[in-house]
């Protein structure tokens, strides 16, 4: 008898409560990688700073250049299309997200 509730207990802690806790943490697991809309608004805040950022940095590259012609900037210009890549990349997956 005592033999028969050891291997029902086992059986059932086995089958029932191992995939019970591992579900549950998994759950957890994704539930925290993924964006909270607090997330989102902050993403979106710091891509709209990095964008004005941008663009006071190729103002102030623009007035030197003018008084100085000899000065060449030491990061790329606004007007290369490496510089403004992943700006345009969020800015459209942006876009994308609005409209749906």
């Amino acid at each position: 008898m005592e033999e028969a509730l050891t291997a029902l207990i086992v059986i059932g802690g086995l089958f029932v409560a191992l995939p019970i806790i591992i579900f549950h943490y998994i759950t957890k697991w994704k539930t925290a990688a993924t964006l909270t809309t607090s997330d989102e608004s902050l993403l979106e805040e710091l891509h709209a700073m990095a964008r004005r950022l941008d663009d006071r940095m190729d103002t102030v590259e623009r007035i030197i250049s003018a008084d100085n012609p000899d000065w060449r900037p030491a990061r790329l210009t606004s007007s290369d299309d490496q510089d403004d890549y992943g700006l345009e990349q969020v800015e459209r997956l942006l876009k994308e997200r609005v409209r749906k």
